[in-house]
């Protein structure tokens, strides 16, 4: 058998040319699209795809049927451009030439084309109507600024109101807390979401559970979620809130009961912040979603305008235009310190923002929450644009009511005072969490925990605002304070005579004291004649309490608080 070049075991090699002219095959015409005859059934087949496409589109990306939102726009030009490419395919179109394309796009696009044109130059102008250039001094209203003194108007926080942990602690107690729990641990998971709000009175962190994967999810989506989790942010104490019905919209649940899917079909022309969970009073599990609204231009100056709760657990929505007083969380602090920003920046005009710059201030890296009263304020340094390390003042702002006071105090940044923090404590190597900002002993004072590198709290720090060399720390806030208020003192800062914050004070005779070794540091414990209450005073910071015996008169300052055994703050003769 011969061998032919184009030939090989059987198989013939198409990409083979010997060169002969009778062997080379020219390509065959591509067949003409064909169109669909009835125009009527043409554009019929055009709005179905149309509708299903933009069905499907609306189902996974919920944008908001509203002018003011930038998806509504990208939503609307998809829409016209798959009508388009429908109309395209129905029709037969080949276009070869240019001029073909625009006679196709007359006859046949000529609606969503219109529609498309409109909505681009509607951005536009509404983008130039709303730029910052042209409406500096709108942007610098957003926030109604009211000028205060610190002293005056923020009082002295009692000890139960301090929140002695961050967000990174919080959510370490709030994952040991659901490891501890067998009949939890293997099927949920804690959200990474704490948000702080005041509960009974009392600083707390919410975190809701989610499904630890999707076969969890199956098996069970039917109860729902059974807990939420409740951080005290002053005991550090964790409780895992059981529910008698599960919690069914979450913000990482699936198809109708997601919770932005939720929303987005029962308003879907409202634009929201990003939901956050409180309680109201009974407990109750709630997502506040606030409304967001455009209020300069048609994309410009975001606030917002009242809020929708959602029950966790039924689903059923309502919408408040002024939301009931345990709302706490109605402004999100990254909204608040962009129009403070916006205040700072243009107060005095766009060009003065770039050239002279003069009283042009901005917020410093970060914020903090403070609980005053019932509600949750943001707090934030504010400092010039020159790039030092030293604040001007301060802004505290309430994210229920968007209630903000400016106290003017130059001195140290947040930042600066937490490496002054973690110089005093070196040795140890404990770093400082984000300062609040209290008024301790009529002074501006950065108050901080100090952890350790499992981020449990392990001291505490309080940092003079305007004399960041003033630098105290304690085992506990009371002790801390103490260190603290004879510091001020020796500088010559206060009057020596100030009292501590929360303090009550017990005289009479001792008539029993002992003493205990705890962490290292001696601990004497005194009981006075009458009184059947332990009073503890470390040697570390009272040395007069090694030389007190049974017999002896004394005044002693203490915390009033629960138990048998008080936490005692001074001890003195007479």
């Amino acid at each position: 058998m011969g061998f032919s070049g184009t030939d090989a075991g059987g198989f013939r090699w198409e990409g083979f040319n010997s060169g002969a002219p009778s062997q080379q095959h020219p390509p065959k015409p591509k067949k003409p699209r064909k169109a669909v005859k009835s125009p009527a059934a043409r554009v019929a087949i055009n709005l179905i795809v149309t509708l299903l496409a933009g069905l499907l589109y609306f189902y996974f990306e919920l944008p908001a049927i509203n002018l003011q939102s930038p998806d509504f726009y990208a939503f609307a030009l998809l829409l016209c451009a798959v009508y388009c490419i429908c109309a395209a395919l129905t029709s037969g179109f080949q276009g070869q030439e240019a001029g073909h394309y625009f006679s196709f796009l007359k006859k046949q696009c000529r609606i969503p084309v219109i529609l498309a044109v409109a909505l681009l130059v509607l951005a536009l102008v509404g983008t130039l109507a709303g730029s910052v250039i042209f409406r500096a001094k709108s942007y610098s209203e957003l926030l109604p600024i009211a000028v205060g003194d610190f002293a005056a108007e923020v009082d002295e926080i009692s000890y139960d109101q301090i929140p002695m942990l961050d967000k990174k602690s919080a959510e370490r107690l709030g994952d040991r807390k659901l490891g501890e729990l067998s009949d939890m641990v293997s099927q949920f998971e804690v959200v990474d979401d704490y948000t702080q709000i005041n509960y009974k009175g009392r600083p707390v962190r919410i975190a809701t559970l989610m499904y630890a994967d999707l076969i969890k999810w199956f098996t069970n989506r039917g109860d729902g979620l059974p807990a939420y989790l409740l951080i005290d942010m002053v005991t550090q104490n964790v409780e895992l809130v059981r529910l008698e019905e599960g919690i069914k919209y979450t913000n990482v649940e699936h198809f109708g009961r997601n919770l932005y899917r939720h929303l987005r079909f029962h308003y879907p022309t409202y634009m929201f912040s990003r939901p956050v969970m409180e309680v109201n009073e009974e407990g109750t599990p709630y997502w506040i979603c606030p409304r967001l609204v455009k209020t300069i231009g048609l994309f410009g100056g975001t606030d917002v305008k009242g809020a929708v709760l959602v029950n966790a657990i039924t689903g059923e929505c309502e919408y408040y235009e002024e939301v009931p007083p345990w709302v706490d969380n109605l402004y999100p602090a990254g909204l608040i310190v962009q129009q403070y920003d916006y205040y700072g920046m243009y107060h005095n005009g766009f060009f003065n923002s770039i050239f002279g710059q003069r009283d042009v201030t901005v917020t410093t890296d970060d914020y903090n929450y403070i609980a005053m009263g019932d509600d949750v304020w943001v707090y934030t340094g504010v400092t010039s644009t020159g790039g030092d390390q030293s604040n001007i003042g301060f802004i505290l702002t309430n994210q229920r009511t968007k209630e903000s006071h400016f106290y003017s105090c130059a001195g140290a940044t947040e930042h600066s005072a937490m490496a002054s923090a973690n110089g005093e404590l070196q040795n140890l190597r404990y770093q400082a969490t984000f300062p609040l900002l209290l008024n301790v002993g009529g002074q501006p004072t950065y108050f901080m925990a100090m952890k350790d590198n499992a981020e449990l709290v392990k001291k505490y720090a309080m940092v003079n605002v305007q004399q960041y060399q003033i630098v105290a720390t304690g085992d506990t806030v009371a002790q801390c304070e103490q260190n603290y208020l004879s510091m001020l003192s020796r500088n010559g800062v206060v009057d020596g005579s100030a009292g501590l914050s929360g303090t009550e004070t017990a005289e009479g005779v001792i008539a029993e004291i002992r003493s205990a070794v705890l962490d290292g540091n001696t601990v004497y414990f005194i009981r006075l004649t009458g009184d059947d209450m332990f009073y503890s005073v470390s040697a570390v910071d009272q040395p007069l309490a090694v030389i007190l015996n049974a017999g002896d008169r004394v005044t002693v300052t203490y915390h009033p608080g629960q138990g048998s055994i008080l936490e005692g703050v001074d001890v003195a003769l007479g």
